[in-house]
């Protein structure tokens, strides 16, 4: 039988553009399973995602009231997926800036390699690129990215990217609770974690594009709170 996969995504504000998401990600791979983890969008994203599950056997959805933040809402995507027994869990951006197309390639490295545990999607390898963003996005993800290479000695180039495939017993190797970061910084933390215990981390190119739908929910502020969770962790 094929490897049982779960796509988490996290949401908030993305009712312009999940309906069309899900749609491809269905027709790229079909019997895929989908969990949506929303921390309540004013613009009804939970709502439609509820209906959404409410109707189909392979699609589910979280609904946060009071919790915030990428990291967290993925990691309740992980420990969930975990307890039902999937195989691969994988994670990407509901606005298009991952091709839906690209992750079948990440899932297929990951099927014929049993000694790999994590498929990153790397804009910072060759063949990677990023269209759409101004100057200061492409420098601010570049020194990120250099940090945690420097500071945590991680391997892969890109460390700040959600577009990814984990295997599960990857995962259940590392304590999720142990997480610190809520936000953004949780991408650097979880490699530095899997790291620590050897897990096989390769890197696949892809073509990253800045979103056409909603807005962004980066800031300079969550770009603060990741190289502070950055220092944190190299301390520690």
């Amino acid at each position: 039988m094929d490897p049982r996969l779960l796509i988490i995504i996290a949401t908030f504000n993305e009712k312009e553009n999940l309906p069309l998401l899900v749609t491809q990600l269905r027709e790229l791979i079909p019997g895929v399973a989908i969990l949506i983890v929303d921390d309540s969008s004013p613009d009804g994203t939970g709502k439609w995602a509820i209906g959404q599950a409410a109707s189909c056997d392979d699609f589910f959805a979280i609904v946060r009231k009071d919790e915030r933040g990428l990291g967290s809402a993925t990691l309740a995507g992980f420990r969930w997926g975990l307890e039902h027994d999937f195989d691969y869990l994988a994670t990407l951006d509901a606005d298009f800036s991952h091709d839906p197309l690209s992750l079948v390639k990440l899932v297929e490295t990951l099927k014929t390699d049993d000694q790999v545990g994590v498929v990153v999607g790397s804009r910072y390898v060759k063949g990677g690129q990023i269209q759409g963003w101004p100057i200061y996005r492409r420098v601010a993800s570049r020194l990120v990215n250099w940090l945690s290479q420097f500071w945590l000695g991680l391997k892969t180039r890109d460390n700040s990217g959600a577009f990814r495939v984990y295997r599960a017993s990857s995962l259940a190797q590392i304590e999720l609770n142990s997480i610190q970061s809520q936000g953004y910084g949780y991408l650097e933390e979880i490699l530095f974690r899997l790291q620590q215990k050897r897990v096989k981390i390769v890197e696949i190119p892809i073509i990253f594009r800045d979103r056409e739908a909603g807005s962004s929910k980066a800031s300079i502020g969550e770009g603060l709170k990741v190289v502070k969770q950055i220092l944190l962790l190299r301390f520690k």
